[in-house]
């Protein structure tokens, strides 16, 4: 039965699985002990994914007599037996979509069963393998309980014992390493608990020290086929890989000798930092040819599966966690600066230095990064700028030094790593670091360094790698823009850039000119591009990230490119492209003014990227037009801290805008089956700078009035939101306001999507309802009785009665709702207040007003002001 259920992945129905259960619940009663391992594991592979089916079956399982209980009990002395009933209590904990899970008595009786066998130590008649196989087996139990069950850990005597024992089986068998973990860990500011042997610590540490570029590189023994069949279909997978992945590290390794930064920085020989067996070493010397040396590769392997399943329950631990109590634990995980005479506490960097596996490390460095995701407030308190001089330690010193240590570790094994895997998820965790500490309460250079480093690895032979490197270039151009120390990287010479890997090609970046003219503005003074010199050359990263966007690759990088098909290879693969686009966005964003100089050839790229087939090029094309678009708003905004000679010239920002409506926009924006994208292509459309606007064609200002008042009527509520509030951006613009015909076409599409179903969509309408009757009272004290003349009473009526309706409903409407219904009342003439319908009117909004004030107290500062415009009569 077990070999036809998981070798041959035989399905059973309802029926025969009730009558197979119930035949294994009476054999386990009745036969003799020597037929229950095998019986177990029969009853292991039927209640596998069947778990929901299986509910009248748990009393006799995991009641009080139970029986997995009473054979997974930590007195059993047949480990192998107990191994078995911990497995079919790790497969009865699996879940299935849209099926009852285990009621909470069942899951406690689970948790508390693994958490025992996680606790036990290995005694001495129980040999590796077979302890290393009931350590996963609970492993794989608690990982389906937090992942299946929902289950939340929130008591702290429970999240401290489940830490503890995946701490410690974390370490299980990491060569050179031997650590004591307590039964539970409790918060604490400071490492905790690292208890580990002088003789052996300074036995390891010069080893792993020279071996950090190596990895210790020993092939395992060549692992039989079936060897792993035993644990069946969930159990098969990892073990038979680690035998070859010595070998293909070494491989990997020799192939990739060339110098890099780091090592050049520092005057080391390339070779010098591997160990010296491995430099004249042969096949038949790396193989274990005899039957022991192939016992001791098949027990690393488990042992590094064990290490792998702690990792896998501690992501999802993690996930089943608060993060502020998560953060109490964070020095029993995280790294720290080793005090004076004292080795560093181990943590999880320990694993990604120096554990021999890829994937482990890989393990380890996913958990590192979900631990950092969101930590952003725990770390804000750290700090160093100043030198503290005092008695103790504060915390904020403590984090900032924790900070500089995972910078300083990540670093390491960046360089150290051989495996394409692996580097992805260091360069993946370097940008969750960076994403979320505080670089301006730290001293300079850490960002530095990171940004050196990272740099030979924009050119590396997998796609993978160089995408997560852009996405960290992202995250350091993106945290806390602008800060002096990335304006001074940004500013560094193009010829800095990738000569250090020893592997890029700086000629192909120089090639990218080809996108830039050399007109300058209209405007320009001679000093900054004297005659006969010149355009000042771009920075590094916007040269890089135009060249991946808009140039033919020049040659494969990788196998793994087959993975991203693109436009037949003549560009870089998609993915590649796409992080480009976004760090380039980014670098606009937070680094404008670096980006201005070579504003109209940045909308020439994006101009390109929306006019290509993929809509995922074109999206993040409308983005990038956006952030340019916002960046020149920005810097003619009258307290803008840009001196206006210094601002990009509104002749300039016409011929970008003409470009623009004469190009790809308007056809992006009638893109219907892609709505996300006639969203973004709205938000760019709205960033046009007013006074570029006034000077446009007379066709392109009505081409782009037409198209937004079109799509403030799309069924999509993305696309109607985003036109609901180009709209409101629309009706301050000064050429288009003083126009009455066009007043009423806005305020008409406004009222239409104030009515709609989609919360979002009413929110972006009142915020425009406000910013039109903003306009109104603009046109009343500039143009005088006029234009009130020229308004429709009817409108005017329909205002008021819509911004009443709206100022009932949630608070992202209802504030503006209010300041709309403010304007409208002041905007009344004393011809309305005798009029009888609007008399009834007015009183509704009064009446709505004044209970708006009395509900919401948070709002009452929003509303006073509003409320004494509002009666320009005698109540």
């Amino acid at each position: 039965m077990h070999h036809l259920l998981n070798r041959y992945q035989v399905m059973v129905d309802e029926q025969n699985l009730n009558f197979l259960l119930s035949y294994c619940i009476s054999a386990l009663r009745q036969c003799s002990s020597w037929t229950h391992v095998e019986i177990l594991q029969a009853l292991a592979a039927l209640v596998y994914n069947n778990g929901p089916k299986c509910q009248k079956y748990l009393p006799d399982l995991l009641g009080q007599a139970g029986l997995l209980l009473h054979f997974s009990d930590p007195a059993q002395p047949d480990v192998e037996l107990r191994r078995a009933a911990v497995r079919s209590m790790a497969n009865l904990c699996l879940s299935v979509p849209a099926q009852p899970y285990l009621d909470e008595s069942y899951r406690s009786v689970c948790f508390q069963t693994f958490l025992s066998v996680l606790q036990s130590s290995k005694t001495s008649d129980v040999d590796d393998i077979t302890f290393c196989m009931l350590l996963q087996s609970a492993l794989k139990g608690v990982q389906s309980l937090l992942n299946g069950g929902k289950m939340k850990l929130m008591q702290t005597d429970q999240i401290g014992a489940l830490l503890a024992v995946l701490k410690k089986c974390m370490f299980h068998g990491l060569p050179g390493l031997s650590i004591e973990v307590p039964t539970a860990l409790y918060p604490a500011p400071l490492p905790q608990y690292d208890k580990r042997s002088p003789v052996k610590q300074e036995q390891s540490e010069p080893a792993t020290s020279k071996q950090t570029g190596s990895r210790r590189r020993k092939c395992k023994g060549k692992q039989k086929k079936g060897e792993f069949g035993e644990e069946g279909r969930e159990d098969s997978g990892d073990a038979g890989n680690e035998s070859v992945l010595g070998a293909d590290m070494l491989k990997l390794h020799l192939e990739d000798v060339q110098p890099r930064a780091s090592d050049v920085c520092a005057g080391k020989d390339p070779l010098s930092s591997q160990p010296t067996g491995w430099k004249c070493i042969s096949s038949s010397e790396s193989e274990y040819s005899d039957a022991e040396g192939g016992i001791q590769s098949k027990v690393r392997s488990y042992q590094a599966n064990v290490r792998q399943g702690a990792l896998a329950c501690f992501l999802s631990t993690i996930k089943s966690i608060e993060k502020r109590v998560l953060y109490g634990y964070w020095s029993a995980f995280v790294p720290d600066a080793p005090g004076i005479g004292s080795p560093q506490s181990v943590s999880l960097m320990t694993i990604a230095l120096k554990d021999p596996s890829p994937k482990t490390r890989a393990c380890a460095l996913q958990v590192l990064s979900a631990f950092l995701e969101g930590s952003k407030q725990f770390l804000s308190v750290a700090e160093d700028a100043n030198d503290h001089k005092r008695a103790f330690t504060p915390f904020s010193v403590t984090i900032a030094s924790s900070i500089r240590e995972l910078h300083r570790c990540l670093l390491l094994a960046l360089v150290a790593e051989s495996s394409s895997q692996t580097l992805t998820q260091i360069v993946k965790c370097l940008a969750n670091l960076v994403s979320n500490a505080p670089y301006s309460r730290l001293k300079p250079g850490l960002l530095t360094r990171v940004w050196n480093q990272i740099k030979p690895y924009i050119s590396h032979k997998d796609v993978n790698v160089r995408v997560s490197s852009l996405t960290l270039l992202g995250a350091i151009v993106s945290v806390q823009a602008p800060l002096p120390e990335v304006q001074l990287l940004l500013q560094q010479p193009s010829s800095s850039g990738l000569n250090s890997s020893g592997s890029a090609t700086p000629g192909r970046f120089f090639s990218c000119e080809q996108w830039r003219t050399a007109v300058p503005w209209a405007g320009e003074s001679p000093r900054d591009n004297p005659a006969g010199c010149g355009p000042p050359e771009p920075c590094w990263l916007l040269r890089l990230c135009v060249s991946i966007i808009i140039l033919p690759r020049e040659d494969s990088c990788s196998d793994s490119d087959t993975t991203f098909p693109s436009l037949g290879s003549v560009y870089e693969p998609c993915p590649l492209r796409l992080e480009a686009l976004q760090v380039l966005a980014l670098l606009v964003k937070g680094y404008f003014p670096m980006a201005q100089s070579y504003f109209l050839e940045l909308g020439e790229v994006a101009c390109r990227c929306m006019e290509e087939m993929d809509p995922s090029i074109q999206l993040h094309g409308a983005k990038l037009l956006e952030e340019l678009g916002t960046g020149v708003l920005q810097q003619h905004k009258p307290d803008s801290p840009t001196a206006p000679e210094q601002r990009v010239p509104v002749s300039v920002v016409v011929t970008f805008w003409t470009m623009m409506l004469n190009g790809p926009l308007p056809g992006t924006l009638q893109n219907s089956p892609h709505p996300t994208l006639q969203t973004s292509a709205c938000d760019a459309l709205s960033s046009i700078l007013p006074e570029a606007f006034s000077l446009l064609q007379g066709d392109q200002q009505i081409l782009c009035v037409t198209l937004l008042l079109g799509l403030n009527h799309s069924e999509n509520p993305l696309v109607k939101a985003a036109a609901a509030r180009a709209l409101g951006v629309y009706i301050l613009f000064p050429c288009l306001r003083q126009d009455v015909m066009f007043v009423a076409d806005t305020a008409n599409a406004i009222l239409n999507s104030l009515h709609d179903k989609s919360p979002n969509v009413r929110a972006k309408a009142a915020w425009s309802l406000g910013n039109l009757t903003d306009t109104l009272i603009i046109n009343m004290e500039t143009m005088g009785q006029s234009f009130q003349e020229e308004l429709s009473d009817l409108l005017l009526l329909k205002l008021l009665r819509s911004a009443t309706e709206a100022s009932k409903d949630r608070d992202k409407v209802k504030s503006n709702a209010v300041r709309a219904l403010g304007n409208v009342l002041h905007f009344l003439q004393p011809c309305h207040v005798a009029n009888p319908r609007f008399r009834e009117a007015m009183e509704e909004s009064l009446q709505a007003l004044i209970a708006t004030v009395g509900s919401e107290a948070t709002m009452k500062e929003r509303l006073f002001g509003p409320l004494r415009l509002s009666v320009p009569f005698p109540l």
